[in-house]
């Protein structure tokens, strides 16, 4: 199926979405500075350079959007209709660098938390005092 925007203008709007400092990850981020947490952001020295780095927890958070991260069973985890090999590919290579920079971390110490995008549109709330209580629990490693 052809594209119905023109190459041109596919490629400036592609090159308008961001991949740190989110609407969603600045969220999060806020959220847990008003409970009291100190963080980093997008510490380049830790693989994968993780969204929040929470030094006194030991822990790090992904903050991962549902359609760049393949967030499984979320309808906004499409396929798009145009250049499918191209975006199975690079679906694939996402996926496959979250797995490896999550088991790096992990291997380093470090405690490893995901929050997907939908969950946070939908279920704010729910979403950051499970994080919250996550991160806070000693006793779990990584979810």
């Amino acid at each position: 199926m052809a594209d119905s925007l023109s190459p041109e203008k596919r490629s400036w709007n592609m090159s308008r979405i961001k991949g740190k400092d989110t609407s969603i990850e600045v969220k999060v981020r806020k959220y847990l500075f008003k409970q009291g947490f100190r963080y980093r952001k997008h510490v380049a020295s830790l693989p994968g350079k993780p969204d929040i780095v929470l030094p006194k927890y030991h822990a790090v958070v992904f903050v991962n959007g549902c359609f760049w991260h393949r967030h499984p069973g979320c309808k906004e985890a499409y396929m798009p209709k145009s250049r499918v090999e191209f975006w199975q590919e690079k679906f694939e290579r996402n996926v496959q660098n979250d797995a490896l920079h999550r088991n790096e971390l992990i291997a380093a110490g470090w405690r490893v938390f995901t929050v997907w995008e939908c969950d946070v549109k939908k279920y704010f709330e729910k979403t950051m005092n499970s994080l919250i209580e996550q991160i806070k629990d000693d006793n779990i490693q990584s979810v």
